[in-house]
């Protein structure tokens, strides 16, 4: 059984190893990684941000956070997106796009903006079918990232 759960301390380690993992797998870590992974509380939560954990029979297999950023468009940040290897398959990151896009909702969210890379197709994949539509003309502060795509509310 799959369920989503908020972020807790316990899971610290977890949401860095899963993200670390995938980024490395693909690119590189940059710094904005570190800062987000290593204090996720600080930069993410503490700044009315969210991180959702996804369990599978309990153990935490997927995260997903919604980082609250200052812009004149959008509202929050999809980002941190990360599905264990071996739980793939399982429709998890589509659930924990779901549970990120109804809390903004529910938090009065208008707009999402999200950054990655068209090399990542079943994240493009996922994004579209979470109702996510390519953007163009915003920079990026990671090397990685050649696709911007926002969701509207």
């Amino acid at each position: 059984m799959i369920k989503i759960v908020p972020f807790q301390a316990c899971y610290q380690a977890m949401f860095r190893s899963l993200n670390e993992e995938w980024i490395k797998n693909y690119f590189e870590m940059e710094e904005s990684d570190y800062k987000a992974l290593d204090n996720p509380q600080e930069y993410i939560l503490d700044n009315g941000g969210h991180i959702f954990i996804a369990l599978l029979e309990n153990i935490p297999v997927g995260s997903c956070a919604l980082i609250k950023i200052n812009s004149n468009n959008y509202d929050y940040e999809l980002a941190k997106m990360a599905v264990s290897p071996k739980a793939q398959g399982k429709q998890i990151g589509f659930l924990l796009g779901k549970t990120a896009l109804d809390k903004a909702k529910e938090l009065g969210a208008k707009k999402i903006y999200l950054e990655s890379n068209t090399k990542l197709k079943p994240a493009i994949g996922l994004y579209r079918k979470l109702g996510f539509k390519e953007i163009t003309g915003y920079s990026s502060p990671y090397q990685r990232c050649d696709i911007q795509m926002e969701y509207i509310l």
